[in-house]
């Protein structure tokens, strides 16, 4: 709606996580810098957490975006499935197609998938997202696949994303095994008060702002409202933007800031 009024080519704060608009702060660096040490060295088993809206997902999606050529992935989204579903999806995400649906039968596929690849110098990676939601005999096949290994080297790398649930649910005694095979961990936290003005022009300059300002007292009332949480701030901007264009100004002024800071409260007691 108010793409054309602002010169805009495209919505620069979409919740939606697209690794174009990626910024690179602080812990989001140290993030991709953990995860490209546990795949290229082979660690097994990775860790990534963080509170919702923080921006997991889409650091692993541009994660993905920055690996080599010889490093294959499956992404699994939202695991709602059971044993057999779960590892029907990975190796379908893997391109393999299965001759059938049994659980042996498959495991034994995708062993030979992970060898020839493993031959022919790649490097698998299984990333699960929103991995809290993992049962823990899931969490437990998982691991049983990150035991498939060369005399040398692991065959397939996992990163396990989601929310600090995780943790409890990997901390669980009859996940013991697990946990003790995780080797990398990192947790995403918000963002520092002093990287929000430099996110926020960040998203603007890749949507193709030119004449977008956010005030500095704006920029302050949206730290205050965010606490750094990425989602929070793309979403009280898109809706500033929004009050903007209905005001037809390229100054979103605190004024604005603090109308669409009340309508997203009154929302959020609403929704409750």
């Amino acid at each position: 709606m108010y793409c054309q009024f602002y010169g805009l080519k495209e919505r620069p704060f979409n919740v939606t996580s697209d690794p174009a608009f990626f910024f690179s702060s602080k812990k989001h660096k140290e993030a991709i810098s953990h995860l490209v040490y546990g795949v290229s060295q082979r660690k097994g088993i990775i860790v990534l957490t963080g509170e919702i809206g923080t921006g997991k997902t889409t650091t692993c999606r541009f994660f993905l975006n920055q690996v080599g050529k010889n490093v294959k992935t499956a992404f699994i989204l939202n695991p709602a499935f059971s044993e057999t579903q779960l590892l029907e999806s990975i190796i379908k995400d893997f391109g393999i197609s299965p001759k059938n649906k049994v659980k042996l039968d498959m495991v034994w596929e995708l062993n030979n998938f992970l060898l020839r690849e493993s031959n022919a110098g790649n490097n698998l990676v299984l990333i699960v997202d929103e991995a809290q939601n993992l049962k823990p005999n899931l969490l437990e096949q998982i691991r049983l696949l990150s035991n498939l290994e060369t005399e040398k080297d692991k065959l397939l790398q996992v990163i396990l994303v989601g929310q600090p649930e995780l943790n409890n649910r990997i901390n669980l005694y009859d996940l013991r095994q697990l946990r003790q095979r995780i080797m990398v961990r990192y947790h995403i936290g918000p963002l520092d008060g002093d990287e929000i003005k430099p996110y926020i022009n960040h998203r603007l300059q890749v949507a193709g702002a030119r004449n977008i300002k956010f005030s500095d007292e704006a920029i302050d009332a949206i730290s205050r409202f965010s606490a750094g949480t990425p989602r929070l701030i793309n979403m009280l901007c898109d809706r500033a933007l929004l009050a903007g264009f209905v005001a037809e100004t390229n100054n979103i002024g605190l004024d604005i800031i603090k109308r669409c800071t009340e309508e997203l409260d009154s929302y959020s007691v609403s929704a409750e």
